[in-house]
């Protein structure tokens, strides 16, 4: 899946977008989105095309994640990126921060394109393939847990957790505060690149004014500007690739830690009203006697589903974050060999220039 241009769409049958309630914002640009299904030879006969290429705004997004969230309350829904803010980028009308926003909406697509369960959702087939988009606002967000949830196990003390979730939880918290110290860190470093930078670039400038000063070291100091010019241009390449592809990956799983806990406290909601229920059965049927009700298996059921469920995408989480992180590290350490490699270049050029001036400077004396 990528960002691309977008093309004609052939026709699904498909209800217009606008009779599922789907908010839009005239005042925010589209974006071109491209979404792959599985190829040439895809069997998703829900699908016209085995690819989508279609222009839809942030709220779009945010309408199809809040319409997942809700249809499918057992499943990990991947985390969107902020609107607004994004760590790094401090314009969000500059051309960096579209474009690394649009990276996020279009990962935050694949992963729910890749997730055999979120993948058949019909909301995503009316997200690629509706043409008529409603431009009216106000989307009835719906509440995550259930009014009857509520009733019955609002003032219900869940016994104890599993030791399973118990870990997931454990590990959460740690992941999350040992991200956030990196992007603490990380956050410094740019800021003080990019102090560094202004004062490496007035260092140059200083050298390129004294040219006109002395005609004898003219090659000399013209050498040093122009080390310190590629210098310049090395750790800026640098600084981008952390604000534009190091930072957003930490912000993302910052997101996906509170996605996961949301999930787990849904899951323990589950587990309490299957616990509260059981606990007023049992307890009338001491008193008369009267069989278990149904209410109470299809609660015990749905909490085994839960469970299941978030096995299945914890793992297909943990299998994700190891391949971005193994990636992102790896981008990391190749683009600081490749910054380090660029200054070690330019100034081993110097030296090879002072020794030649050095050597014509003893050829002249000797003459």
């Amino acid at each position: 899946m990528s960002v691309g241009t977008p093309r004609g769409l052939a026709s699904s049958g498909q209800k217009p977008i606008a009779e599922i309630l789907h908010p839009l914002s005239a005042a925010e640009e589209p974006l071109s989105v491209t979404v792959n299904l599985g190829g040439d030879k895809t069997t998703r006969v829900e699908f016209d095309l085995p690819e989508y290429c279609v222009w839809r705004r942030y709220q779009d997004f945010d309408w199809l994640r809040t319409k997942l969230e809700d249809s499918q309350p057992t499943h990990l829904i991947p985390p969107l990126p902020e609107k607004f803010v994004m760590k790094g980028v401090v314009d969000r009308f500059s051309e960096e921060f579209v474009e690394t926003r649009m990276k996020a909406l279009d990962k935050f697509l694949k992963r729910i394109a890749d997730h055999p369960v979120l993948s058949f959702n019909p909301h995503l087939n009316a997200f690629l393939t509706a043409k008529d988009l409603n431009k009216r606002q106000g989307l009835a967000l719906l509440t995550k847990v259930g009014e009857s949830v509520k009733y019955v196990a609002g003032g219900y003390k869940l016994r104890a957790r599993p030791a399973e979730f118990c870990a997931m939880g454990e590990y959460l918290d740690t992941f999350n505060q040992k991200l956030g110290t990196i992007d603490r860190i990380a956050q410094r470093i740019l800021k003080e690149q990019s102090e560094y930078l202004t004062e490496l670039r007035e260092y140059g400038t200083v050298y390129s004014s004294w040219v006109g000063l002395e005609d004898e070291l003219r090659r000399p100091l013209e050498g040093v500007a122009g080390c310190v010019t590629t210098c310049c241009g090395a750790l800026e390449d640098l600084g981008e690739n952390m604000s534009q592809d190091f930072l957003p990956v930490l912000r993302e799983y910052v997101l996906y830690v509170e996605s996961m806990k949301n999930v787990l406290r849904k899951r323990d909601q589950s587990q309490a009203e299957y616990e509260a229920r059981l606990e007023a059965a049992i307890l009338r049927k001491q008193e008369d006697r009267s069989p278990m009700p149904v209410e109470v298996e299809k609660c015990q059921d749905k909490v085994e589903c839960f469970n299941a469920d978030l096995k299945a995408d914890w793992e297909r989480w943990q299998s994700n974050k190891r391949q971005d992180f193994k990636q992102l590290l790896t981008g990391m350490a190749d683009k600081n060999i490749n910054h380090y490699e660029k200054c070690q270049a330019a100034w081993e050029s110097l030296i090879t220039l002072l020794q030649d001036k050095q050597t014509e400077d003893k050829t002249s004396e000797t003459n």
